[in-house]
């Protein structure tokens, strides 16, 4: 028998006690009225007691509520810490395997030189990837840490969003065309690390979810009131409505067989939420204009174009 705990037991306990709580509020009062109505002496009594009764059981019951809608969200989080730690062995052990592998390799054999060049290459692939996979586990540590504004300063978004795309296409291996770019040279105010984690993540969750021949557009415009807007589209299956608020969260990854395929933390996301609403951001999930894929939206306040903040302020008057 699997060790995880389903929603099915608690949801079947609490909604059984939910109904006998009910039952037992509805003959009560009826009782209680009936003996009231029969015993006109007594009637002071029971008047009495009934809202003091009643207000109990409804306590009760919302206690019994409160305490489902607890339970749920435990075990949700239980569910999803496992599948975390999961995919963090996962993630560890297949490139350290991997690792070792042509370490053994090299070592123990005479490897033709135009292959050897091969195995280096896949090894900094490996190293790359346990790279990747720390660094996400050290932001999701940090974010309770607080860090003051002195440290931010001005952004060059547009030369971002070339440098993420130019590293995640490096990553897999894929032409540079593959990441369409559509900018304007625009300044924000924030943290270097934080934007290139931001957009680093949708980008290449944009490549990895995509179909065999990835196609990601990303678009960066600059509105009227000081928004910058940075929109990334990719070709893949998309993203149910239903689920567009779940993938968010920490540890959150969609589907067994989405997980099985596709190497993750499930951190990801939860990190692009997180530092976007640390710069007082927004980040949104949306169907793409034209076709199948996924589309993210994330706006950030105080953009300035090349223009704008080169601009000199007006003398005092």
């Amino acid at each position: 028998m699997s060790s995880r705990r389903t929603l099915r037991l608690p949801i079947t306990i609490a909604v059984i006690m939910i109904v006998l709580l009910i039952a037992l509020i509805i003959g009560w009062v009826m009782i209680t009225v009936w003996g009231a109505t029969e015993n006109e002496q007594a009637a002071p009594l029971y008047w009495t007691f009934l809202p003091i009764g009643a207000t109990f059981l409804a306590v009760v019951l919302a206690g019994v509520i409160f305490y489902m809608v607890l339970s749920i969200k435990a075990i949700n989080l239980s569910q999803r810490q496992a599948n975390f730690i999961d995919s963090v062995t996962h993630e560890l052990k297949s490139p350290i395997a991997s690792l070792k592998l042509y370490l053994q390799t090299l070592n123990r054999r005479s490897i033709p030189p135009d292959k050897v060049g091969a195995f280096y290459e896949t090894m900094l692939e490996d190293v790359e990837r346990l790279d990747h996979l720390i660094n996400h586990l050290l932001e999701a540590g940090r974010f309770d840490r607080r860090r003051e504004e002195a440290e931010e300063g001005d952004v060059r978004l547009d030369k971002v969003l070339a440098g993420c795309a130019q590293s995640v296409a490096l990553l897999y291996r894929l032409p540079p065309e593959t990441i369409k770019l559509k900018t304007v040279p625009c300044i924000v105010r924030g943290l270097h690390g934080d934007i290139e984690i931001i957009f680093r993540n949708l980008i290449d969750n944009a490549v990895k979810y995509s179909g065999k021949d990835p196609e990601v557009k990303v678009q960066l415009r600059v509105k009227y009131n000081d928004e910058a807007v940075i929109e990334v589209t990719d070709n893949g299956p998309g993203i149910p409505f239903s689920q567009r608020r779940k993938i968010f969260g920490r540890f959150v990854r969609l589907g067994l067989e989405l997980q099985r395929e596709k190497p993750g933390t499930g951190l990801g996301l939860y990190l692009v939420r997180t530092l976007v609403r640390r710069m007082k951001g927004d980040v949104r999930v949306k169907d793409p204009p034209k076709g199948s894929g996924t589309l993210f939206v994330v706006t950030l306040p105080g953009a300035k174009t090349l223009e704008e903040a080169h601009k000199p302020e007006p003398a005092p008057a």
